[in-house]
């Protein structure tokens, strides 16, 4: 007699066959999990963008956290106690920031404000080259004049939207805000030190799984803080090598290339972009000479080369560099998030992830797709 077939008076009755149940049940199951998951991380991005004001300076906080760790614990060796150092840290960084921003905030604004002048004379020093593309532009225009039909004219209406600098950074005191919250957090997790390590050891209950997690917060946190300090000293050395080059090229106010280059190293395609398109401009308005002028985007572009190419592959290794699709992805990501502030924080962040992951045995394949 076969199995799930019962014999009865009436002929065989079937049973039901309890494995095809059970796997019914773990498919349904297994759909519920994965629709819940996906709400709850679309629930999670859009809380991020709905709440930029509260998440971005806590996020800004940890990045320099993990950064200036190492300062940190290389001062309590020398008998410096953390909350200490850790006000030193901060007093230092923001009187060279104060520094910098005091230094070249005179020959940025000079130069900002000479902008609408130097694109009209950029644009008569390359009217030459310009001349092919007039004519289609001329062209154009002229066909498009005589296809017009004369309808009666609408009225027209002006609608004031923030400004540009508002669109990409908010309002002063959006920016102040966020800058103090940025401060007083950084200030608290600095002190801090190993504080939030030691409860994380007190909540786990096996003596195996507090050995394990010291290990993998004591792993994660050298990688990050030792590949943010890296990076942070790579763009130093970029912005150092580009305002070099501009001295050498004759152009004025060196350091406040220099400056923009490094900054800008940290917004991957895009910042690069913005600096060649700055100073081509600038170049065209300095040097008579197109030639001479176009040398200076040129230079910059070769600086970058090589750096992108050749010294942060050699520093970093094969272990800590991201591919490109990942950081292409995380930057048009955290662009769409937070804006120009997300441009900054997205490849520090990519980073971050993927050395956490390389430490979880679960979401080790994650690190492996982020990596080269």
């Amino acid at each position: 007699m076969p199995m799930g077939t019962d014999s009865s008076p009436g002929g065989p009755v079937e049973h039901p066959d309890l494995s095809k149940i059970g796997e019914a049940l773990r498919d349904r199951i297994e759909i519920r999990s994965l629709s819940i998951t996906g709400l709850f991380v679309l629930g999670f991005f859009y809380t991020l963008y709905f709440a930029e004001a509260f998440f971005l300076p806590v996020v800004l906080a940890i990045l320099l956290n993990l950064l200036l760790s190492p300062l940190i614990r290389a001062l309590k060796r020398g008998g410096i106690p953390e909350p200490l150092g850790a006000a030193l840290v901060i007093v230092a960084l923001l009187g060279a920031a104060g520094g910098s921003i005091y230094g070249l905030a005179a020959p940025a604004k000079e130069w900002i404000a000479k902008l609408p002048g130097s694109v009209r004379e950029a644009q008569n020093r390359l009217a030459k080259l310009r001349k092919p593309v007039e004519q289609v532009s001329k062209t154009a225009e002229q066909v498009e004049q005589a296809t017009k039909v004369n309808d009666s004219k609408a009225p027209e209406v002006v609608v004031k939207g923030p400004s540009l600098s508002e669109r990409f950074f908010g309002t002063t005191q959006t920016v102040i805000a966020g800058l103090l919250e940025v401060i007083i957090l950084l200030y608290f997790l600095l002190a801090a030190g190993d504080l939030f390590l030691q409860k994380l050891i007190k909540v786990l209950p096996q003596l195996g799984d507090k050995k394990k997690a010291v290990a993998i917060a004591r792993e994660t946190e050298t990688s990050i803080s030792t590949y943010l300090v890296t990076v942070t000293l790579v763009n130093l050395g970029l912005g150092l090598a580009v305002a070099g080059v501009m001295f050498l090229l004759k152009m004025p106010n060196p350091l406040l290339w220099g400056a923009l280059a490094a900054l800008a190293e940290f917004v991957p395609y895009l910042g690069a972009t913005v600096v060649v398109a700055v100073l081509g401009l600038a170049g065209l308005v300095t040097f008579e000479q197109v030639g001479h002028a176009l040398l200076v985007p040129v230079s910059y572009l070769a600086v970058n080369f090589l750096q992108s190419q050749l010294i942060s592959p050699l520093i970093l290794g094969r272990r800590l560099t991201l591919n490109p699709v990942a950081i292409f992805i995380g930057l048009v990501f955290w662009w769409w998030i937070w804006g120009v502030p997300g441009a900054f924080v997205a490849v520090p962040l990519v980073a971050t992830f993927k050395i956490f992951c390389d430490h979880i045995e679960a979401l080790a394949p994650i690190g492996e797709f982020l990596g080269t």
